[in-house]
């Protein structure tokens, strides 16, 4: 994507307005260098199946995501809990060891609530404190943050990721839910824009669900757009900052994207698509040997898209076995227990502590592991794996991993080279 220097007229929430686009700088050379990092899921956004404990010691089957953590206890019980967790789950020495494993960026998950908490909304605040420390020690590190919404009022998704689990989302049916995100942008884009060296990109939102429909989808498409704005404006003036805006694919193919927010009209943005083999029944029945082919094959699909292109959640995990990891309370695919689902094997073994790991198994992870980071660089401009730590599924963590020699000390150190042809 070049720079570009022209005068750019466009309707952004309705309203047409002339703005200078002047000579685009990010903070990293995306698309000569590649994004090589990983998530730093469940801190600042609760997830059950990152930390099982905290929902578990809450004694409380009704608490199954944020919302509900604050909704169903008493409010000092639960802030103290969430203080401890923010105090503890991350801190500077993960991000020294980010580094030290070769990686240049971390995706920084963070809750609307952290910034604005709306009346009758249990949300407990708190986080901001602790998104500052999360970009200073970056810097003192010298890794990229990517700051990404991943909950919005309402819900976006419906998914406890999103910190309110519900059966259907309400965040793209309610105007205010929408005013109020496109406010939090604003409030993101101007405390980092003079911060691109290390804050080179905002995500403005996480996994809207375009497969509810067309109405989801109309709503994103105005909700990239009026994003575009306020981050690349984030001064209110014409003059425009270095941040990139990183929009999702809202589960829809990336043809379904050919051409949008492409210059000349716009600069600036970059595609997150996440790729994952494990929340279908016929992922969950795949042979390793199938899970890296199709790992090796996303390559094709990811290649020639329009827009900087990153691969923002994957894993090297081949099942849904981990705890939680379809909800609180809601069993696994892979085992049977899911609602609805048929059994492949025993979960036993495949997810937990790396010590009952096989060497087999271990191995798989290694080579699944590979093609996906292979597949992801030569088809896109780099990856960020999901996630760093988790308390009790090694075989989805970068930590872990690292550990127990299923990831290599430096990304770049492949064993299997050639796995993918």
């Amino acid at each position: 994507m070049a720079p570009t220097s022209r005068l750019l007229t466009t309707t952004l929430v309705g309203l047409s307005f002339a703005r200078s686009v002047f000579s685009f700088t990010p903070g990293f050379p995306y698309g000569s260098e590649k994004v090589r990092g990983v998530n730093l899921g469940g801190w600042l956004v609760l997830e059950p199946w990152v930390t099982p404990s905290i929902f578990d010691n809450t004694g409380n089957s009704a608490i199954v995501d944020e919302w509900t953590f604050g909704q169903y206890q008493d409010y000092n019980t639960a802030l103290s809990v969430l203080q401890n967790h923010w105090d503890t789950w991350i801190t500077a020495s993960d991000f020294a060891a980010i580094a030290a494993a070769g990686l240049n960026h971390v995706r920084l998950p963070i809750g609307y609530w952290a910034f604005e908490v709306g009346p009758g909304e249990p949300y407990i605040q708190g986080q901001l404190p602790y998104l500052q420390n999360a970009v200073q020690w970056a810097s003192k590190y010298g890794l990229k943050v990517i700051i990404d919404l991943h909950g919005a009022p309402g819900s976006q998704n419906g998914y406890d990721n999103s910190g309110h689990r519900m059966a259907f989302p309400t965040w793209h049916s309610n105007q205010t839910n929408i005013d109020r995100t496109d406010s939090i942008i604003k409030t993101i884009a101007s405390m980092f824009a003079d911060q691109t060296n290390v804050v080179p990109i905002i995500a403005p939102l996480n996994e809207p669900a375009g497969y509810d429909g067309s109405a989801v989808l109309s709503a994103v498409k105005q909700y990239w757009y009026d994003s575009w704005g306020n981050i690349r404006y984030p001064y209110g003036t014409n003059q425009t900052s270095n941040t990139v805006q990183l929009i999702h694919d809202a589960f829809q193919p990336l043809s379904y994207w050919a051409g949008f927010e492409t210059p000349p009209d716009f600069n600036g943005v970059a595609m997150d698509t996440h790729i994952y083999q494990v929340f279908s029944d016929a992922d969950n029945a795949m042979s390793y040997q199938d899970h890296i082919n199709a790992a090796c094959q996303a390559h094709s699909s990811l290649s020639g898209f329009d827009l900087w292109l990153i691969v923002g959640e994957w894993s090297p995990a081949a099942t849904d076995c981990a705890k939680y990891l379809n909800g609180r309370g809601v069993g696994s695919r892979y085992d049977g227990s899911y609602p609805g689902s048929t059994a492949v094997g025993t979960c036993t073994g495949l997810t937990g502590s790396a010590s009952t790991f096989s060497s087999s198994y271990k191995t798989f992870l290694r080579q699944f592991w590979e093609a996906q980071v292979i597949s992801y660089e030569e088809g896109a401009d780099g990856w960020l794996q999901w996630t760093w730590k988790a308390e009790n599924a090694d075989e989805w963590t970068y930590q872990a991993g690292l550990d127990n020699g299923w990831i290599p000390q430096n990304p770049t150190d492949l064993m299997y080279p050639t796995i993918c042809g």
